[in-house]
């Protein structure tokens, strides 16, 4: 054997010699509390709807959006957001099925804060899209711009009975100007005081929102690029960011998250308020589908994306597979 003195100095792979080994010298750790569950509740059925992009996930009736919400308490998840899918008859310009008492977002927020209380965290996603026959996530003018200040309106309307129906947190996620600071005055005016905001803060105009649309019926043509960020821009982020943090925002969100780490990191490093991405359609079709070809190991691949999320600074992630990955990290640490 040749004689090479000290040579190498350093050797890492000291640390990673074994699987105890690894988990103990592990800089970056996934946990149940980190997860929260995006949740589809449909109007007018009797039984779940299977959502075609997006093998596993389902439009929920009432009961089966309860039983899932236990479910994501038993496995340690913190939080569930949830959006409507109303009857199409329903919907109109101005998405009034979307302020409506008895609009099927607001029975479901009911609904979940009757089964689970507060051992789960309710969200409601605080958007006129699925409400509208434009499928717009705002008002419009008579050429067919998205109306800012109209949609602000709308907004505030949405929140008042969002929290009316037992949300802990709206978020707002539209994209329009001033949204968080709208939102925080009506919430504050009608008594709502401890109702927090996670603001959409970073949102992308993203090709990887496809299999979403199905999921919520949306009835769009077009884009969302007016008023949804451009992917090429990055500093632009940070300007939104100073925006919402100003207005009130509790809680702040990349989206997407996969695509956009580096923007989560900028964000993460500027804050000092809890950061959210969320793994979108997308990213899960993705994963999904090339693990039903064979191609990746699914839950591996699944594991890896959650990390790298995590790693790159956000504390929660909205995430699809949320109730199956916590009962996965219980099992371990059980086993721990």
């Amino acid at each position: 054997m040749t004689a090479y003195g000290n040579f190498p100095g350093s050797r890492p792979r000291r640390l990673r010699t074994t699987p105890a080994m690894r988990r103990m010298v592990a800089e970056t750790r996934l946990d149940p509390a980190n997860l929260i569950l995006p949740a589809f509740v449909r109007e007018g059925v009797d039984a779940p709807v299977a959502i075609s992009a997006m093998p596993g996930v389902y439009q929920h009736t009432l009961d089966t959006l309860r039983k899932a919400s236990v479910e994501a308490v038993s496995a340690g998840v913190s939080a569930i957001m949830l959006f409507g899918v109303p009857e199409d008859e329903k919907k109109d310009a101005r998405g009034t099925a979307g302020t409506d008492p008895d609009g099927i977002l607001q029975v479901a927020l009911r609904a979940v804060r009757e089964e689970v209380g507060d051992d789960l965290v309710v969200m409601s996603d605080l958007c006129l899209d699925e409400y509208t026959d434009h499928g717009h996530c705002g008002v419009l003018t008579a050429d067919g711009r998205v109306d800012n200040d109209a949609t602000l309106e709308r907004y505030a309307e949405m929140a008042q009975v969002q929290a009316d129906a037992g949300a802990h947190v709206v978020g707002p996620s539209g994209m329009m100007d001033g949204q968080v600071g709208v939102v925080r005055d009506a919430l504050d005016q009608t008594g709502h005081e401890d109702v927090s905001i996670l603001a959409y803060t970073v949102k992308y105009s993203s090709a990887f929102y496809g299999p979403f649309r199905e999921a919520v019926g949306s009835s769009l043509t077009g884009d969302r690029k007016t008023y949804q960020q451009d992917p090429a821009n990055a500093r632009e982020s940070l300007r939104e960011l100073a925006l919402d943090l100003a207005e009130g925002a509790d809680m702040v969100m990349v989206k997407p998250a996969g695509p956009y780490l580096d923007i989560l990191a900028k964000v993460a490093e500027s804050v000092d308020v809890p950061v959210a991405a969320y793994q979108i359609s997308g990213e899960y079709a993705m994963i999904e589908a090339a693990a039903a070809r064979g191609w990746i190991d699914r839950d591996k691949a699944i594991l890896e994306s959650l990390t790298g999320i995590r790693r790159a600074g956000a504390q929660m992630i909205l995430t699809y597979w949320a109730t199956e990955v916590a009962q996965w990290l219980g099992r371990d640490a059980g086993r721990g």
